[in-house]
């Protein structure tokens, strides 16, 4: 079965992009730099931001359903990053190389299934979750932090 990973649309952070760090953190969000690779997962090109660069911390409503299972958390997006990551039957490196939680919903934003993976080993979750028929799409996270990744669907 093909799968769809698709980042976050740079529209929405675009905005905050070169503001004033104070100004940043009056709206809650932090800068930094990437001093690590990996280290700084950007939701956007769904890849690590390079060492050296600017990276904007803020919260983020990923699963926006109106049930229990709604939910925000903490995500990194790059301030160079410009292009959203968006591939068929391609699973990017940040992905690959970290301990994931992958959860299934349903159409109306509950959980019916959820588990923890080498991300090495994410088609092993994939395809059995995008072969249930009740399953609309799955989000992917960090399973360390908890921190929202990517979103998967059928391709």
């Amino acid at each position: 079965m093909d799968y769809r990973i698709v980042g976050l649309s740079p529209e929405p952070f675009r905005a905050f992009f070169g503001l004033p760090d104070a100004e940043l953190a009056s709206l809650g969000i932090e800068r930094h730099v990437a001093e690590t690779m990996p280290g700084y997962p950007d939701r956007i090109a769904l890849a690590d931001a390079p060492l050296g660069s600017p990276v904007l911390l803020l919260n983020w409503e990923h699963q926006p359903a109106p049930t229990p299972y709604r939910s925000r958390h903490a995500i990194y997006v790059s301030e160079i990053a410009h292009a959203q990551y968006d591939r068929v039957n391609a699973i990017p490196d940040m992905l690959r190389s970290r301990m994931l939680s992958v959860r299934a919903f349903d159409a109306a934003g509950a959980i019916i299934d959820a588990d923890l993976v080498d991300g090495a080993k994410l088609e092993t979750l994939i395809e059995p979750y995008l072969a249930n028929p009740k399953t609309a799409y799955l989000h992917a996270h960090f399973a360390k932090r908890g921190c929202y990744a990517a979103r998967i669907e059928r391709g």
